[in-house]
């Protein structure tokens, strides 16, 4: 079975703990690839979805919708995310859910498709950040429902851990100082991002956005519950 894991940096892994790597030690007869994007969006996955069928996938997961989320969030991301994807149009929540809906849509021809919930941003249960999204993680259920597709609540799963911790959670930091100092504590000093995510007093996130070994675990185990049960109730019906 081929596994096409798309998603933004987050899915690429290189500043967020890999969760398509502990998916591939997870599933080792699968094949599963990393199709992340740094910075991408729905816009970008729907421009990029001709690419991603080209890899004849069996199973599509689609962890889209945080990026969306940031151009809400902060005049200075949505301007930088404007000038990269070259938007003509805001990159509100409708936006996202026709977005969505069409990536299900033209995915679904191709593939098995499963959406994945926006993860957190920020561990601040009240934050402004973190309630939206879990407002994109309703549109995100809504319309996997809508378009034939699994849906697997990521962001509710993360929500009900940060909700049984005893501590308060550092809200979202829209800036880059987090995410930067991270990649050079990481890569130049050689520090684990479980470690930074310790150092910081984080559950789930490095920096507030990308995951530590924990989130991208829960990722990661997600997907895995769903490919296995796919495979045995395919199982089941070659053997009736």
């Amino acid at each position: 079975m081929k596994i096409v894991c798309v998603g933004d940096s987050i899915t690429r892994g290189q500043v967020s703990v890999d969760y398509v790597r502990i998916l591939r030690q997870l599933l080792p007869l699968d094949i599963v690839e990393n199709a992340g994007v740094n910075y991408d969006t729905t816009v970008g996955v729907l421009r990029r979805i001709a690419r991603i069928t080209a890899r004849q996938p069996d199973i599509v997961t689609v962890l889209i919708g945080t990026n969306d989320i940031n151009y809400t969030l902060s005049g200075v991301r949505a301007a930088e995310l404007r000038k990269k994807w070259k938007l003509t149009e805001e990159l509100d929540a409708d936006r996202y859910r026709r977005n969505m809906r069409a990536i299900i849509a033209r995915l679904r021809t191709h593939a098995r498709v499963v959406v994945l919930s926006p993860p957190v941003l920020g561990e601040d249960l009240e934050s402004l950040a973190l309630r939206r999204t879990t407002e994109y993680a309703g549109i995100a259920a809504a319309e996997a429902e809508a378009g034939g597709a699994a849906y697997l609540p990521l962001n509710e799963t993360m929500v009900d851990y940060l909700r049984d911790s005893d501590a308060s959670g550092m809200p979202y930091r829209s800036g880059k100082m987090l995410a930067r100092t991270a990649a050079a504590q990481h890569f130049v000093l050689g520090r684990s991002l479980d470690s930074i995510s310790r150092g910081r007093g984080l559950r789930l996130t490095t920096d507030t956005v990308h995951l530590n070994s924990r989130g991208a675990n829960m990722v990661a185990e997600l997907i895995f519950g769903f490919v296995t049960d796919v495979a045995r109730r395919t199982e089941g019906i070659g053997s009736a």
